[in-house]
């Protein structure tokens, strides 16, 4: 694994590189803060800063101190010359090839003797900040029970966006479109990757609300980075032209899928890159796997096997390759773009420099190797980037279904919610399109009368679809209207309360209520939102 920590184990508790969270725990719970690297060894910084005031250039002078001083600490350590009986416990404990290993690795001979072998930069070289806090490297939240050693696991990274957040919505069709033994060999980890601990808490919560039983299981994990792994994004040098918005966006976005990666590294045989607003097709995990493994026993050279045309999204890589590509994000990742950097990857490693750009794009295919039809499609219009607005769509995907045809009983079919052109209930009720309604005020009844009374066995509405995943229906109460009046839980106009909508949308449940009149929707609170309902299904109980 790259760059890992150079703290002491007992100080690198959710270090990105060996987490050491307990399943089910949430946050690292840190040790004590310290101000900076020689303040966690007890000794002085040299005279000369190990930034520049300008925070941007590491200092020789500084950063040979701080080699100076982990390898001495360590060779008190390796040999035995500290004071600490826990830290000579441990060292006894150690086999004579890990010592060996551990001085190979920090030049220090069995005399305690520092050599001049030469080193490796590590990540601290190009991220230099990194020094300032012990956390940096650490996750800064976490709630995971602890999965690995499987097959795939999936990375999507998340930040806060201005209109709607696709991530649930993203998570569920994830999760809808892959059987029960893909979901027990898969690691799904979400990255938060915001500093704002209030926001990563909440939308954690929403996920284990909404998934508790797959959070349980181990398929997904939350992961949020500590607020000091990322540079002062505000002091970026521009390139090519773009904006400081823009220059911040992509240099961040490189620091989330590195962070990303990192910490599912270890973790999987397979590593595949999402987004959080995108839809899969059924068993993606099984049809990824057996092309990868294919590949594999063909040995057939691929560095990148590509599941969606469309940016970054359904890019498999194997986990043992990950560390190239993390280093080679974190040096570069002022410079340019993610997918510019793959491209420039896959250029240093096959193409020649006498090579013409029509040489080079065909040597590089044999390692960009495209599956076809695509497994994912997109479906957010706003980028996470302020202000951008992105229809992209990948043409191999196929048609995405934006709701679900039902035969329903004979009704009558009444809205007290606006329709958005030709969507409206009725159509919906009949399964030839989904109703789209504006803004849902306190009161308002969407209603379904019977042609005759009917025994209903179940009914289920889903609201919002894959394409506007936040119109949905909350505060909401589905009701039906018996022909024997009833007592319990009945409303002043003689409906009986049978379910209402959950935190996805949906509301679904069994009516034993004999004969029914009529059913309806009852909002109760008013809705920042339109209103989608993308499946309508009452169920007649048919049996006499």
């Amino acid at each position: 694994m790259p760059w890992q920590s150079d703290l002491p184990t007992s100080r690198r508790g959710c270090s990105i590189s060996t987490p050491s969270i307990e399943p089910g725990e949430r946050k690292c719970s840190n040790l004590k803060t310290y101000p900076n690297i020689s303040a966690l060894f007890g000794v002085r910084s040299p005279e000369k800063s190990i930034r520049q005031k300008n925070g941007q250039v590491a200092e020789d002078a500084g950063m040979d101190f701080f080699v100076q001083v982990l390898s001495h600490h360590l060779a008190q350590f390796l040999n035995g010359q500290s004071e600490n009986t826990t830290l000579r416990s441990l060292d006894n404990a150690l086999s004579s090839e890990v010592r060996l290993l551990l001085r190979n690795l920090t030049g220090i001979h069995d005399t305690g003797d520092p050599t001049a072998l030469l080193k490796l930069p590590s990540v601290y070289y190009f991220l230099p900040h990194l020094l300032e806090s012990p956390s940096s490297l650490r996750v800064g939240y976490q709630l995971s029970k602890g999965r690995t050693g499987v097959s795939v696991v999936l990375g999507i990274p998340s930040v806060k966006r201005e209109a709607q957040s696709y991530l649930l919505a993203t998570l569920r069709n994830l999760i809808d479109s892959m059987n029960k033994r893909e979901l027990a060999d898969t690691l799904i980890v979400v990255l938060i990757a915001e500093t704002d601990m209030d926001y990563v808490v909440h939308m954690a919560s929403q996920i284990e609300v909404q998934f508790s039983e797959h959070v349980e299981s181990g398929l997904i994990d939350v992961i949020a980075p500590h607020p000091s792994y990322y540079p002062d994004l505000n002091n970026l040098k521009k390139s090519f032209g773009d904006s400081s918005d823009r220059v911040k966006w992509r240099s961040k976005q490189n620091l989330d899928f590195a962070f990303l990666m990192m910490y599912c590294q270890p973790k999987a045989t397979f590593y595949v890159q999402l987004e959080d607003d995108i839809l899969a097709k059924k068993n993606f995990v099984t049809t990824m796997k057996s092309f990868a493994l294919e590949k594999i026993a063909k040995k057939d050279p691929w560095f990148v096997l590509v599941f969606c045309q469309l940016g970054f999204i359904g890019k498999m890589f194997r986990c043992v390759e990950l560390p190239m590509l993390i280093q080679f994000f974190i040096m570069f990742y002022n410079d340019k773009p993610v997918d510019w950097l793959i491209d420039d990857l896959l250029s240093t490693k096959v193409c020649g420099i006498d090579f013409s750009p029509k040489e080079c794009k065909k040597v590089k295919s044999t390692l960009w190797v495209n599956y076809k039809p695509s497994l994912f499609q997109h479906i957010g219009t706003h980028s996470s980037l302020k202000g951008k607005v992105q229809r992209l769509k990948d043409k191999q995907f196929g048609k995405i279904a934006l709701y679900f045809p039902h035969v329903n009983p004979p009704a009558t079919v009444e809205s007290a919610i606006k329709s958005y052109k030709h969507h409206t209930l009725q159509r919906a009720y009949y399964g030839e399109t989904f109703f789209w309604g504006l803004l849902p005020q306190p009161g308002d009844l969407l209603t379904f009368k019977f042609d005759i009374p009917i025994k209903v066995k179940s009914f289920l509405f889903r609201s919002g679809n894959a394409e506007y995943p936040s119109d949905k229906f909350f505060n909401t109460t589905v009701e039906a209207l018996p022909v024997a009046a009833s007592a319990i839980n009945t409303t002043n106009d003689g409906y009986v309360v049978v379910g209402e909508f959950d935190a996805s949308g949906v509301a679904k449940g069994k009516v034993n209520l004999g004969r029914i009149k009529a059913m309806r929707l009852h909002c109760h609170s008013d809705s920042v939102n339109w209103s989608i309902l993308s499946e309508i299904y009452i169920e007649e109980d048919k049996k006499r």
